[in-house]
């Protein structure tokens, strides 16, 4: 599955982002040890594992995949995760949150609004150290938050996990300086310069499959705070909240504790594309309630070591 393209070829900018995207994994792949990439099941690491294939393909990748499993996924995605990465015959890590309670790493938050989300933040980091990994590569874009925005391609963290958004190097002519130090790691984003429309438009143009949860179907939801939630069996709901059948579907397929859907007719990617060309919301702002806890929530979660 190479990438290369005729001299003769004029680019489209997805072929653009799609090129430059697999420049960076060959130059990960050359210059760290041990990198990982991050994959679960998600619209943006499902086009990670797409670039994988023609940055790497027929061999099989350099790396392994490594997912942080929260226990309160999408049934939807964790099928979706497994089924993708058996047919790619790749190799799987399973970091979990739950061995995270067990050991007590991490205390579990209890009451209506609990989530696991801010716990992945210790899993990821004990996963990093345990697999001795000094890159981990993941589908984070700029255009999702506020923060994002301000990172690199190659985004260093200290010995702790830690990321300084003052301490970040430049990055001209797509050449990046990748030295780090004993205990240090680096994050790295090759969709950095891609959008959500991009993204939708890459997976319609590849014909790439995605989890059905990203597409309209009817589930029982309830709203809160705005937002319309999967209602699961055991949920705790707060006074004044019911349970409802609606249509929908979801930009983002993260923890469910926090993740909302949104109402849609989009049973197709053509259709979503519309919809997404259509909006002023980002994904996060419309759908994730751990980016509305305050201006600077997902940066000081990304100071404190989370993807």
């Amino acid at each position: 599955m190479s990438s290369a393209l005729p001299a003769t070829t004029r680019l489209t900018h997805l072929r653009w982002l799609e090129s430059e995207s697999v420049h960076v994994l060959r130059e990960v792949v050359a210059t760290f040890e041990r990198p990982v990439l991050l994959f679960s099941g998600g619209k943006d690491s499902i086009v990670l594992l797409r670039l994988a294939e023609k940055a790497f393909r027929p061999a099989r990748f350099p790396f392994p995949l490594l997912h942080i499993d929260t226990g309160q996924n999408f049934v939807e995605a964790i099928e979706f995760r497994d089924r993708r990465v058996a047919e790619l015959d790749e190799r799987l890590l399973v970091a979990s949150v739950q061995d995270s309670i067990d050991q007590g790493r991490v205390v579990e938050e209890t009451g209506p609004r609990a989530s696991r989300n801010r716990l992945q933040t210790t899993t990821l980091l004990d996963a990093i150290a345990e697999g001795r990994f000094d890159a981990a590569i993941g589908g984070a874009r700029r255009d999702e938050e506020r923060s994002r925005a301000k990172e690199r391609i190659l985004s260093f963290r200290d010995d702790f996990g830690q990321w300084d958004p003052k301490s970040q190097r430049p990055e001209l002519w797509n050449l990046y300086n990748t030295q780090i130090h004993r205990g240090e790691h680096a994050r790295v984003f090759p969709l950095s310069n891609w959008t959500e429309l991009d993204v939708w438009e890459y997976i319609d143009a590849e014909d790439l499959e995605v989890p059905t949860i990203y597409f309209a179907h009817t589930r029982d939801v309830f709203v809160r705070d705005g937002m319309l939630y999967a209602y699961s069996e055991g949920q705790q709901l707060l006074p004044g909240e019911t349970v409802a059948r609606d249509t929908v579907r979801y930009r983002t397929v993260g923890d469910m504790t926090c993740t909302g859907g949104v109402r849609s007719t989009a049973t197709t990617v053509a259709q979503i594309v519309d919809e997404i060309a259509a909006t002023r919301i980002t994904e996060r702002g419309e759908t994730r309630a751990d980016d509305r806890a305050g201006e600077a929530a997902m940066e000081d979660r990304k100071r404190a070591g989370y993807f």
